[in-house]
């Protein structure tokens, strides 16, 4: 007796007849091989450095070649501002990447991904922004000629002016934080010290909704892309990053 068969002994093989037990088999034989396949699932890739912690190969300043302005300090990448956005030299899809940062008290910085490098327009104009900024100590600041807070959308772990955190677990300024995040296709995660705080599908249609009330609709960020450059933000504050570490999915 095949192995096939000892999956349908439920059945009364003399009352069915040859047209009907070849069909059979052939759904069985489907399901099985279906059990096989994801049983064999691809499994994540090696983790990678994408900081080694001593110099900033891999990197270069955004539009430029080399880097200008960011540097080592304390095993930390860092810039004490005004330096300019750093750029990896590769490009990314699927992946999941974890980093420490920090910024001084009312600073801002952040994480951005998916980015076209076009030196005409800053990263923030193609790639979403995985936000790092001092939440409680940011001062008010000029939003059309009105002075405002930072709201949620704009609070660290959020994907910038589109999801708010759902909770609110940044360390004080001055602190280290552990960040990730996760594209998986389409399936975009935002981490923030232990804890999943955004979760969203890139290009799907709550992401478009969300698109439509931002201030990205008329960017090459409203056209969703595959895959894309990591950028580190220099917002004009001093920021730093460590432990960049990489693995695809």
């Amino acid at each position: 007796m095949s192995k096939l068969d000892e999956c349908i002994p439920f059945f009364n093989k003399t009352k069915i007849n040859q047209m009907h037990m070849k069909s059979l088999r052939i759904l069985m034989s489907a399901f099985l091989v279906g059990a096989v396949t994801f049983s064999y699932a691809s499994k994540p890739g090696p983790w990678k450095n994408l900081f080694d912690g001593k110099t900033t190969a891999g990197w270069h300043s955004y539009g430029k070649t080399g880097v200008s302005g960011w540097m080592v300090m304390g095993g930390s990448l860092m810039t004490h501002g005004k330096s300019g956005d750093l750029v990896t030299d590769a490009e990314f899809e699927s992946f999941e990447m974890e980093f420490e940062f920090k910024v001084k008290p009312k600073g801002n910085s952040g994480v951005m991904y998916k980015v076209i490098e076009d030196p005409a327009h800053p990263p923030y104009y193609s790639g979403p922004e995985y936000q790092v900024i001092d939440d409680e100590g940011y001062p008010p600041f000029n939003d059309n000629g009105k002075m405002v807070k930072i709201n949620d959308k704009q609070k660290t772990g959020a994907n910038y002016d589109m999801q708010a955190p759902s909770k609110f677990v940044s360390k004080p300024a001055g602190e280290w934080n552990k960040g990730k995040i996760v594209v998986n296709g389409n399936h975009v995660e935002h981490w923030l010290n232990g804890v999943k705080v955004v979760e969203y599908e890139y290009g799907g249609a709550e992401w478009k909704a969300q698109l439509a009330k931002s201030k990205f609709t008329k960017w090459t960020y409203a056209t969703p892309r595959a895959k894309g450059k990591i950028a580190l933000q220099d917002h004009g504050d001093e920021s730093w990053y460590k432990n960049v570490r990489i693995r695809t999915l």
